[in-house]
């Protein structure tokens, strides 16, 4: 029985065949570098003005720096995890 498959199928492809996926590139890494850092300082701001409307702005703003660390490295997972 013959295979009426599309020889670009990817489950036709030999094992001698070069993987046409993405790589993660320098540029990807400055990306997601980028990504983590633009998160973070939201978050840092968001903290140190809930900490400026209620007095307490060093330690909302060291809050809001923590939970943006944490935050930005669950965005960048998120955003790279196909890579």
């Amino acid at each position: 029985m013959p295979d009426n498959r599309s020889p670009d199928m990817p489950d036709n492809r030999s094992p001698d065949m070069p993987d046409n996926r993405s790589r993660f590139t320098a540029r990807d890494a400055a990306g997601a570098g980028m990504l983590l850092l633009s998160v973070n300082i939201v978050c840092a701001a968001i903290g140190a003005g809930l900490g400026a409307i209620v007095g307490a702005l060093v330690p909302l703003l060291l809050v809001g720096f923590f939970i943006g660390f944490g935050a930005g490295i669950a965005v960048v997972i998120r955003r790279f995890s196909a890579l």
